[in-house]
Order: C-alpha cells, then sequence, then structure tokens
C-alpha cells in the first residue's frame, strides 16, 4: 500500500514532482529513502554550478559549459529509459525547456541553467539513456552548451547551497 502512495506522488512533471516527493511525501516515504546527497571527494564537483531545477553546469577553460542532472535528480526520476535532447545549433535563454527524460516512474522536463547556444549533445544516450543513472556528473552529462552571458552564473549555486536548498526541500 505504501509503495502505491509513493508512485502516486510522482507525476509526469518532475520538476513538480521533486517537491511533492520531498515536502508532502515523507508521511508516505521513510525520509532514509529519499535524502540524497551530491557530496563527493570529486574535485570536479566543485566547478559545478545548480539550477533549483536539479540541473547542473560546469564551465570549462574554453568558455564551454556541460549541462547534465544532479544525483538527487536522477535518483528522484529512477531509471531513465530514454532522453529527447536539443539539436546542435539550438539557440536558448536561460531557464527554456531544451529536453526531457523519461524514466520508467516519471517524465520530467530540462531547462537550460543559461543563455547560449547548444554546441554538441551526448549522442551515447539515443542508445544507453541509463549513463544519466549511472554517472550524472560524467559519461551521463546532456548538452554542450555556449555561455552567452556568464554574469548569469551568480544566480546559479554553488554545491554547497544546492546541498541546503536539496535539504530544505527534503524537510
Amino acid at each position: 500500500m505504501s509503495a502505491c502512495r509513493f508512485f502516486r506522488c510522482l507525476s509526469s512533471n518532475f520538476p513538480s514532482a521533486i517537491p511533492s516527493l520531498t515536502h508532502a511525501s515523507h508521511r508516505l516515504c521513510p525520509k532514509a529513502f529519499i535524502r540524497r546527497s551530491v557530496s563527493s571527494s570529486s574535485p570536479s564537483l566543485a566547478a559545478l554550478k545548480f539550477t533549483d531545477k536539479h540541473e547542473w553546469i560546469r564551465v570549462e577553460d574554453d568558455g564551454v559549459g556541460t549541462v547534465g542532472i544532479s544525483s538527487f535528480a536522477q535518483e528522484a526520476l529512477g531509471d531513465v529509459v530514454y532522453c529527447g535532447l536539443p539539436e546542435v545549433g539550438t539557440q536558448l535563454a536561460q531557464q527554456d525547456e531544451f529536453g526531457a527524460l523519461e524514466s520508467v516512474k516519471a517524465a520530467s522536463e530540462l531547462f537550460s541553467p543559461l543563455t547560449g547556444e547548444v554546441v554538441e549533445v551526448n549522442s551515447l544516450l539515443a542508445d544507453k539513456p541509463g549513463l544519466v543513472n549511472k554517472s550524472c556528473y560524467k559519461d551521463g552529462w546532456l548538452m554542450k552548451m555556449t555561455i552567452a552571458k556568464p554574469s548569469e552564473l551568480d544566480s546559479l549555486m554553488d554545491e554547497a547551497a544546492y546541498e541546503r536548498y536539496v535539504r530544505s526541500i527534503e524537510d
């Protein structure tokens, strides 16, 4: 019965499913099950910036940003079975929808963390969408984009702020 309630707390709109998973569902699902962390000893995580919709971006020295979803998001979403990604050359504004992930539990729209142009998509995800679950910060990245407005980085969260944000929506 509680498993049924857990799956009912998911919806087809993943960004809105996370708050329902973390706020109301703590009565339905054990907190230990949904408590997640983005902590890692990996130095590459220190350079990540996060959105409140659980996307991350890592800006490389060449000014191109690699975009993916957080560990918290991929765990909440479950086993990813499909990745819909934009075409190279797509122009995006910050918070524009750029694609979707589908899992066995839910679907999630993806939102651009910054303004820029898509310069590459992770073509491995067409045949292996589960890479998002197995390696969300490395092999499971979604797209690479130029950074048209570097000042927008200031509106994103660093790892510590994102961890606090995740804890706040879990409580």
